[in-house]
């Protein structure tokens, strides 16, 4: 493999959308610009990212600590190593400008490799905690991104290298964000979308059909239901609508989400960081279920600092019951001027420049004159 003629930048990311998506953002203001993009991803991320906007894609061996156990530790560190020796040879044969890592596992050998190569390296942190990953890289890269401000408060030395530039979003999300709030007539129509993240939720199925069921029959008539759900949750859900009479659309996968979340009044969701960011530059109000059990509570941060900022309504799984489910869907449905503020806090928290800002960094720090 031959150093490419235009400047090289290097993008690692993989495991979940919530690490491709913000990686694809930038991948596509970065090329606009005439610099060459590559990928570098685990073998499982590699299956979703064939439209993934690079020259080529890398995959390197990763692996996540799924337990505690002497054999399953030591079975990562032997993956994880694996990755970092042929991620060293890759990074002297490409020799890019800069890698920029964007958190998860799959990460920290590219990253690592780029750095005791003596490339630039510079990461990127989603969420409002630092990942497990990203904690072990912070000492070692160049710079840090993040899309939250402060994430390294009490950490001088991280401090003094991190950027605030916000979450990049997918095009499609800028292009939802021009659609306005539609604001909630009295009487009208409320459009309500559910979505569980990439894999669908459980707990979504369980909690919004039932919590649909117990709201006034008045306030049921008025509801049109977008509903993502796991594939095999789907019909029962579909047959719940259909014996309430609530007019509904029940898919595994919305391919126009950014689009549906537009033309909702109300969201309900899980707080992956992506999401957040995304309710954020559309600006939609929400109900949002952290996923419970996570070791650094990511989406419990997400979730609370957009309701700190009024843009949304935090409701622990433990709490998120039919039963108050349908008392705060009351009680937002009969306050349409909550909705409204709700929505107009929620954009004042997005960044919509997100990509070009993070690209502008990418770009100081691997000294890249475009």
């Amino acid at each position: 493999m031959a150093p490419a003629s235009r400047p090289l930048v290097m993008l690692a990311a993989g495991g979940t959308g919530g690490h491709l998506f913000p990686a694809e953002a930038l991948a596509g203001v970065l090329a606009a610009r005439g610099i060459e993009v590559d990928l570098v991803t685990d073998s499982r991320a590699a299956r979703y990212a064939g439209h993934f906007p690079a020259r080529r894609l890398h995959v390197l061996p990763a692996e996540t600590v799924r337990g505690r156990s002497p054999v399953a530790l030591a079975r990562t560190a032997l993956t994880l190593g694996l990755g970092f020796i042929k991620g060293f040879r890759l990074m002297r044969a490409m020799r890019p400008a800069i890698v920029v890592g964007f958190g998860g596992y799959p990460t920290l050998p590219p990253i690592l490799a780029a750095h005791y190569a003596g490339f630039p390296t510079l990461i990127h942190e989603a969420n409002a905690v630092m990942g497990r990953a990203n904690t072990l890289l912070a000492s070692r890269v160049t710079a840090i991104a993040s899309g939250y401000p402060d994430i390294c408060a009490g950490k001088p030395t991280l401090a003094a290298k991190a950027h605030h530039t916000g979450n990049p979003v997918r095009p499609s999300v800028i292009a939802a964000a021009d659609v306005p709030f539609a604001a909630l007539e009295p009487g009208g129509p409320v459009d309500l979308l559910v979505t569980g993240g990439s894999q669908g939720a459980r707990v979504m199925s369980e909690v919004v059909p039932a919590g649909v069921a117990l709201l006034d029959p008045t306030l049921r008539a008025r509801l049109r239901l977008v509903q993502q759900a796991r594939p095999e949750d789907v019909e029962a859900v579909r047959a719940t609508y259909a014996r309430l009479g609530v007019r509904a659309e029940v898919e595994p996968f919305f391919a126009d989400l950014p689009a549906r979340i537009a033309a909702a009044h109300l969201v309900i969701s899980r707080s992956g960081a992506m999401t957040v960011a995304e309710l954020g530059v559309i600006g939609r109000p929400s109900i949002l279920v952290p996923l419970p059990g996570a070791l650094d509570q990511d989406q419990l941060a997400n979730a609370t600092a957009l309701a700190n900022g009024g843009g949304a309504v935090v409701m622990p799984q433990s709490h998120f019951t039919p039963e108050s489910l349908a008392a705060a869907l009351t009680r937002l449905a009969n306050e349409p001027g909550r909705l409204e503020a709700m929505a107009t806090a929620a954009r004042a928290m997005g960044r919509a420049d997100a990509a070009e800002r993070l690209a502008a960094l990418v770009l100081t720090i691997g000294k890249i004159d475009v």
